[in-house]
């Protein structure tokens, strides 16, 4: 089976920016079809930001936000045991079933509505493989650049009461474990929401911290002060220092990142 080629480990690239400018207002769509991508026998994957073979000094990353791959893997098969450091990573199901085991002695399997936190710290190995041998796996793969380095690595993860983000933001990830959120080692919030067609959402971040919408399912129309936009499953859309309003115009599973832009 073909090796998938693992992105260098960001915290020794000096050529990613984890901040943006403070004061000023920032709008930016992320249209789906032009992330990067890369295609393997037993690999289907959408690179949002700069991942192995995709390189865009323009989708350096977002903050703190490093890495959001779409994956889609083959029955049976996926990403042997390899190793990641000073990190945050996060798998997030769609569908299918996702076997993940480390060199902490973590092993088990996640399907739709569960989320898994990986703290790499001073370092760890792991694999992630499509534990079904019928059925495709479809997930998404999350990085985040944590406050601090050389932390003891740490494993964590959750089923997501549907009823605490049904028509509404319900946190996943938090700084502090807030709302029986799973606790992650960065200022940074993950919230999700499954919203119905016509019903809507806002949402406001501090003074100075960026938001990251993610699309995973349906659509949403998004008003801004630029105007509307409309985003499909696998779109994004980058706000600092305004507000976010959406409509849901089918039914749409959601994600959203609520960041602090300060360097590593």
């Amino acid at each position: 089976m073909p090796i998938y080629k693992m992105a260098r480990d960001p915290t020794l690239s000096q050529s990613i920016t984890v901040e943006w400018s403070q004061g000023a207002s920032m709008h930016m769509i992320r249209r789906s079809e032009e992330r990067g991508s890369a295609r393997l026998d037993w690999l289907e994957s959408r690179h949002t930001f700069s991942f192995a073979d995709y390189y865009d000094d323009a989708y350096m990353g977002f903050g703190p936000l490093r890495v959001i791959n779409e994956d889609r893997v083959a029955p049976g098969a996926g990403f042997p045991r390899h190793p990641h450091r000073n990190m945050e990573i996060i798998s997030y199901a769609l569908s299918g079933a996702i076997e993940h085991k480390d060199s902490m002695g973590n092993g088990s399997v996640i399907g739709a509505g569960d989320i898994q936190y990986m703290s790499a710290g001073t370092g760890v190995l792991h694999s992630e493989y499509n534990a079904s041998k019928n059925e495709p796996a479809h997930f998404l793969q999350i990085w985040i650049i944590p406050d601090k380095l050389g932390t003891n690595p740490a494993y964590a993860q959750m089923r997501i009461d549907e009823s605490r983000r049904a028509e509404q933001w319900g946190v996943l990830l938090s700084p502090d474990g807030r709302e029986d959120s799973i606790a992650i080692k960065r200022n940074a919030l993950l919230l999700s929401s499954k919203l119905s067609s016509g019903n809507s959402l806002s949402y406001s971040a501090e003074s100075g911290r960026g938001l990251w919408l993610q699309v995973a399912t349906g659509a949403v129309r998004l008003q801004t002060e630029a105007g509307e936009s409309l985003l499909q499953a696998g779109d994004a859309c980058a706000l600092v220092d305004e507000p976010l309003n959406l409509t849901a115009t089918q039914a749409s599973e959601l994600l959203l990142f609520d960041l602090d832009g300060g360097k590593l």
